[in-house]
């Protein structure tokens, strides 16, 4: 690089200012120097008087195209992705925020108009399919709800994508997105079926030791298609979660298990209309928190859970048998105390008098086929 401060001098021509260059200067501060211009333009020129004369000086500084920069830029560029979130709303934006920040390219679709909010995070919103395709994104994220994914990929031009493109997807049922990744994607796309395990609430502060479950559903051999998966899941790993590979069966069975009585309950005790008092337990806390957990989820979200996870049934079937088991538990105590109060002398002579039934435990989970049918206490009214 090179200062320039200015003396009065004067020159005839630019040949002479061009001899006197060559004398003052080492070969060293030259050697990135525009040369003279040919002798036959010189001729032609007319006499150049300047103003101020220039002293340029070399000093040491890096230079903006030097192997450093270049290679530095490399790297950088071979850690990120240029991916296309397609729904972005509440969560496809909370994503969004941490996909920018660790230097990802990241494109924006949905069928609301979310241009300025994308703008706020540095992301390109496209409110043309097309146009977003055109782009030719290597990673397609689908954040879009339950219920309308089918009808959004169906409508995606998938005939301007590059072949091979990645599709990602991070619905809360997994065998659904799978099965339908399968039958609508050309066998030249790739398939992760994904599931962070967390949310715009829980995972608002951060992502560490936060679950997040994949299923390389298919994925090519080749080595750029494989080290942009990986790229995508490091994403998340980088961020701290903890990253969890099984089917999506094995995790349909799981968030049933987990996910869906989540929901359930926190939706049950959202019609209680719960308040705070000035006595709460931890463990009311902790409901309070259920509470607003899950009502801070559409009911599309946990009417999805329901409808396309074939396990949800079942564990809606036990739930409800638990709580039928619990009250004819409390039932039967309750009524053996009033007996005792009112026939307890005379019964206990004539041997009459029985202990409560205990309660039978549950079958365990994934035998929903033969779920038994509620105890009938033994006693009459």
């Amino acid at each position: 690089m090179l200062s320039i401060s200015p003396t009065i001098s004067k020159f005839s021509n630019l040949s002479d200012l061009h001899h006197l260059n060559r004398g003052r200067y080492s070969r060293h501060s030259l050697s990135h120097l525009v040369p003279p211009p040919p002798s036959t333009h010189i001729r032609n020129t007319k006499t150049l008087r300047l103003r101020h004369n220039f002293r340029i000086s070399a000093i040491d500084a890096a230079q903006p195209f030097d192997y450093e920069s270049k290679i530095s830029d490399h790297i950088a560029k071979s850690k990120t992705l240029k991916i296309a979130i397609v729904g972005f709303g509440n969560f496809g934006q909370f994503l969004a925020k941490t996909l920018v920040r660790q230097g990802h390219t990241v494109l924006a679709h949905s069928r609301t108009d979310y241009s300025a909010a994308a703008a706020e995070i540095g992301v390109s919103f496209y409110s043309n399919a097309d146009d977003i395709c055109e782009e030719h994104p290597e990673v397609i994220l689908l954040c879009t709800s339950i219920l309308s994914t089918d009808k959004v990929l169906r409508s995606l031009p998938l005939q301007r994508l590059k072949r091979s493109t990645l599709f990602v997807d991070v619905l809360s049922v997994k065998e659904f997105a799978k099965d339908l990744f399968l039958q609508i994607l050309p066998l030249d796309f790739d398939i992760l079926c994904t599931h962070p395990m967390f949310g715009p609430e829980s995972g608002k502060n951060s992502w560490k030791d936060l679950p997040f479950v994949y299923d390389k559903v298919r994925i090519g051999r080749d080595e750029s298609r494989v080290s942009r998966c990986e790229k995508f899941l490091d994403s998340f790993a980088r961020e701290g979660c903890i990253m969890k590979e099984m089917t999506c069966a094995e995790h349909d069975q799981h968030a049933a298990e987990s996910q869906f009585i989540t929901h359930t309950v926190g939706r049950i005790l959202e019609k209680l209309d719960l308040d705070s008092t000035p006595i709460n337990t931890k463990g009311y806390e902790r409901l309070l928190d259920l509470v607003e957990n899950t009502s801070s989820d559409s009911f599309e979200l946990y009417y999805g859970l329901f409808m396309y996870n074939k396990n949800a049934m079942e564990q809606l079937e036990r739930l409800d048998l638990a709580f039928e088991s619990l009250k004819k538990e409390l039932f039967g105590h309750l009524h053996e105390v009033l007996r005792k109060q009112l026939f307890g002398t005379k019964e206990r002579s004539l041997g009459l008098l029985q202990e409560p039934r205990a309660l039978s435990k549950l079958p365990p989970n994934g035998n929903g086929s033969s779920l038994p049918s509620p105890p009938q206490s033994d006693s009459t009214n």
